[in-house]
């Protein structure tokens, strides 16, 4: 009796299969297998095709390039201004003086009488220079601050030192000698006040590292400067006729040349003008357009940078996306070897072929047309070959097909099954294209299209 009891034996329990736990599994297995297809395939994804324009983006920062001449000082001091900057002197007018001692600011700080006041005209003046700024500013170009600085500081200085003449015109005559020398206007002109080493450019001269702002230096020459004679003193614009100049690539710079003439807007202050267009590519194979105007050179003339919107009219028609085109090969068959024949009167080719007994024979074969010329037809290659022979009806003539030439299309779905249709791009960005419309093998407005190409082949069935 004795440990007896410490014999137990353990029983596995059986598993219990049924039906249903063999049905859940088997829908487990087939739900993970279409998640795996599902993801590892491509998925055809159809598109409707709809008229649309095409909204570029035509705005660019160009270089402007005028007729502009340095003027340098004819004796050393501290000069005062007279012209105001952007406003035109004939010959003769007086432009700047130089005090060659210093010592006409002495004389007016010693002979200031009370407060000096501007006229209802000059007040008018400034007031229209702070609006124009005003209205053309933009928060991306917070340095144009600093030139409307300088340009409201030459505007005052200008209408002040017209009342310090008397003075100088006395200090000069308390002395033995002239110590203020007055500079006239050699020639008519636009007056500048600033310098930057672009006056020289012409469209032969530019290079993409002129458009970097970042290396850009513009000197000011400020009113009561001390000069040296020789020094730069002003500049003058000496013609009315200017350029803006971008930088595009060669496809834009062939279409606008083409154009001859484009509209142009200026962002600062929405005027339109049309300007002349001339082209040039430079050693770098950089390109540049010039756009040439007979007006509005004042109004930039101290501006060597300009913001400009290029108003060319959109093209119009089917807007398609990039993805669906395809580029698709064909043989090109002359149209006296292709004629209508079968039951339904289809287009096809007398093909030459072989009976059984290998007789020389002539088939009827169908085949589709997808574009013409005048003298030929692109073919599709389902039923030709390089090197089928084609008879030519109500002939003997023969041709050897050979010949190949590639079309751009997409992918038609309107039947259930990949056709390819030729298109006709008419103009495009990095994602859509505009093709034209109503072409006899091409598309119409409403099909439908495969919206990536790479996903079918010719002919596939698209099932949805």
């Amino acid at each position: 009796m004795a440990g007896s009891g410490n014999n137990i034996t353990k029983y596995r329990r059986p598993i219990n299969l049924n039906i249903g736990m063999i049905i859940f599994a088997a829908i487990f297995v087939y739900v993970v297998i279409c998640i795996f297809m599902y993801f590892s395939t491509k998925h055809i994804v159809g598109y409707e095709v709809k008229e649309g324009s095409l909204s570029s983006d035509n705005m660019y920062k160009g270089i402007a390039i005028r007729t502009e001449k340095i003027v340098p000082s004819n004796s050393a001091g501290y000069t005062n201004y007279y012209a105001r900057e952007g406003e035109r002197v004939a010959v003769g007018n007086l432009v700047y003086t130089v005090d060659q001692t210093g010592k006409l600011s002495d004389y007016m700080r010693a002979n200031e009488t009370g407060e000096n006041s501007l006229s209802s005209k000059d007040l008018a003046e400034l007031k229209s220079e702070i609006e124009t700024f005003a209205n053309g500013f933009g928060r991306t170009n917070f340095s144009d601050i600093y030139n409307f600085k300088y340009s409201i500081q030459g505007t005052v200085i200008k209408l002040a030192n017209y009342n310090i003449l008397e003075n100088a015109n006395a200090l000069n005559a308390n002395a033995n000698t002239a110590l203020i020398n007055y500079y006239t206007a050699v020639e008519s002109g636009i007056v500048i006040y600033s310098i930057d080493g672009y006056e020289a450019y012409t469209l032969q001269d530019m290079k993409a590292e002129y458009f970097d702002q970042k290396n850009y230096e513009k000197k000011h020459l400020l009113n009561n400067e001390l000069v040296a004679a020789g020094d730069p003193v002003y500049k003058l614009s000496t013609d009315e006729d200017w350029s803006i100049v971008i930088q595009v690539d060669a496809e834009l710079a062939q279409h606008l040349m083409d154009e001859v003439y484009v509209e142009v807007k200026f962002l600062k202050n929405q005027y339109t003008s049309w300007g002349l267009v001339d082209s040039y590519t430079n050693e770098e194979g950089d390109t540049f357009v010039s756009l040439t105007f007979t007006n509005s050179m004042v109004t930039f003339c101290s501006e060597r940078f300009i913001d400009i919107e290029l108003l060319l009219e959109d093209e119009t028609g089917l807007k398609i996306p990039n993805s669906a085109i395809v580029e698709k090969e064909f043989f090109i068959v002359p149209k006296e070897y292709v004629t209508q024949g079968g039951n339904s009167g289809s287009y096809g080719v007398l093909l030459e072929t072989y009976d059984e007994d290998g007789n020389v024979t002539t088939e009827f074969v169908e085949t589709t047309i997808y574009e013409e010329t005048e003298t030929e037809y692109y073919l599709d290659d389902i039923v030709l070959r390089s090197g089928s022979h084609l008879i030519k009806p109500d002939s003997t003539e023969k041709y050897a097909v050979s010949r190949i030439g590639s079309l751009q299309g997409v992918y038609n779905i309107n039947k259930g099954y990949a056709d390819f249709k030729q298109i006709i791009i008419l103009a495009h960005n990095d994602e859509y294209s505009i093709v034209k419309s109503n072409t006899t093998y091409g598309l119409n407005v409403y099909d439908y299209i495969v919206l990536d190409a790479e996903t079918v082949n010719d002919n596939d069935f698209i099932y949805e």
